[in-house]
């Protein structure tokens, strides 16, 4: 087993003790909660006439119900708004902190834990969704929780878990144009495999990870859960420390920082730390990444072809042929070109602030293609005050985007946000399941922000580094 890494520290300093079972008892560091997962948690404790334990611990947020056009209450959808008002209920009744669409700070609970800088190093973060690993970016501990789960931790602020293997997985290189942390990640996928990491938790390593910002780390960890690890995390670094120094939790008050960050250095790997697996991928091959079928480990580079179904392995080829066939794809050829009628900017794993710069730089001066319906959904209500105040709302809005509010949206279709019929789409989301977009006959590839944009305003899957440069005046 791994000796010496982050996971083994984290881990070990949060333990409470082990069950008879052989799970490990794990205190939580923070328990983010949302209005899809928690209502029955709620309604178990209230059955059992217990109180939540640590409130203070414990924060929520509306992401995944609420529109991402007109937010006034009630909201137009009863469904959504029942779901609002039981989580207001729940935490209004638990003194549990919430923020709503009035706050200004409501988003996606994986784009405001990180801004807002209650996800810290060294801490054990669990949440009612999947893609909590998102928060591993910062050297956390971070998990996707089940509703008996949710009801154990409100409970008890603990949780019970198996502790799994450690893979290392070094990204060695300088990553080229156009290529960014969601082309890393879909090749990690495509390599490993969408079930390789089971029974691991990934540490995201070497010189391509080491050099983006904390935006980018986000993206690869988010998408750890696609590749079948339980966790995915990245060491925490002075990257890691300039973002936390200028956020809420810290901004007013630079001597807890400082007090802080010694801990935060001593639980990053040891240089000499022992791992279960080491895998090395060389990130200046990696070229701009698509998927070109109904899973996240369908992808290849933008110049390669669609693989054919008899060559991939046994288990695989009956996946590949109905993905083929649900996708319009051949075998042969190549993404490039492939026709898009929705391009979506949005979702936990593309949505902030330097997503939509990405973005932005490529739709500036250029129009939306008449046969594409385009929308940019930031992933909070601070980023859309930050896009806004550097005008990059008005970048998009002139090139024909719509400019929506904070939400989840048409990453997985729970609110209006949603595929039409067979309709294709260039998504910054993270699963491309069939259906997952609100049509059983919708079709997603999965891309980078700035892809996505090249294929808004093309109309089809494009190279974006083969668009013209564009003249910048004086």
């Amino acid at each position: 087993m791994s000796r010496g890494t982050l996971y083994d520290k984290v881990w070990d300093r949060h333990k409470v003790t082990t069950l008879p079972n052989g799970q490990d008892q794990l205190f939580v560091g923070l328990h983010l909660i949302h209005e899809v997962t928690s209502p029955q948690a709620f309604g178990m404790l209230r059955e059992r006439d217990i109180e939540v334990a640590r409130p203070d611990l414990t924060h929520a947020t509306v992401d995944h119900i609420v529109p991402t056009d007109d937010q006034s209450r009630p909201l137009g959808d009863d469904a959504a708004e029942e779901m609002m008002a039981e989580l207001e209920a729940n935490v209004r009744e638990a003194g549990i902190q919430f923020d709503d669409p009035t706050t200004g700070n409501q988003g996606i609970v994986h784009v405001i834990g990180p801004e807002q800088g209650i996800t810290q190093p060294g801490t054990t973060i669990v949440c009612g969704d999947s893609h909590t690993s998102t928060h591993g970016a910062f050297g956390a501990l971070a998990f996707g929780i089940g509703t008996s789960q949710i009801r154990d931790v409100l409970a008890t602020q603990t949780v019970a878990m198996e502790k799994k293997q450690v893979r290392k997985i070094e990204v060695t290189g300088e990553l080229g144009e156009g290529v960014g942390a969601k082309d890393v990640v879909l090749t990690i996928i495509r390599e490993l495999g969408t079930d390789g990491g089971v029974g691991y938790v990934y540490e995201y390593a070497g010189e391509a990870i080491e050099s983006l910002g904390m935006e980018g780390r986000m993206s690869i960890c988010n998408m750890s859960i696609e590749g079948g690890a339980r966790a995915g995390y990245v060491n925490p670094d002075e990257t890691t420390y300039e973002w936390l120094r200028d956020t809420d939790e810290f901004r007013d008050d630079p001597e807890k920082f400082e007090r802080l960050k010694p801990y935060w250095e001593s639980i990053a790997s040891d240089a000499d730390a022992e791992y279960d697996d080491v895998v090395t991928i060389d990130g200046s091959a990696i070229e701009p990444v698509v998927t070109w079928g109904t899973t996240p480990g369908q992808g290849i580079g933008i110049t390669e072809p669609i693989p054919d179904p008899e060559s991939l392995p046994a288990d695989k080829v009956e996946t590949a042929r109905r993905a083929q066939e649900h996708m319009r794809v051949s075998p042969g050829e190549t993404m490039e070109g492939y026709d898009v009628d929705v391009a979506f900017l949005g979702s936990c794993t593309n949505a902030r602030l330097a997503d939509l710069r990405d973005a932005a730089e490529v739709v500036e001066g250029r129009e939306v293609h008449d046969s594409v319906r385009a929308m940019v959904v930031p992933g909070s209500q601070r980023v859309k005050a930050a896009a806004e105040a550097e005008g990059l709302d008005e970048v998009f809005r002139e090139a024909g985007f719509d400019w929506r509010g904070a939400g989840c949206s048409m990453c997985l279709g729970m609110n209006a946000d949603q595929l039409e019929g067979d309709e294709a789409c260039a998504s910054s989301s993270n699963r491309n399941f069939v259906g997952r977009q609100g049509s059983k006959d919708g079709r997603t590839v999965l891309m980078s922000p700035k892809m996505v944009a090249a294929a808004a305003v093309t109309g089809e899957v494009t190279d974006v580094r083969e668009l013209p440069k564009r003249e910048v005046e004086a």
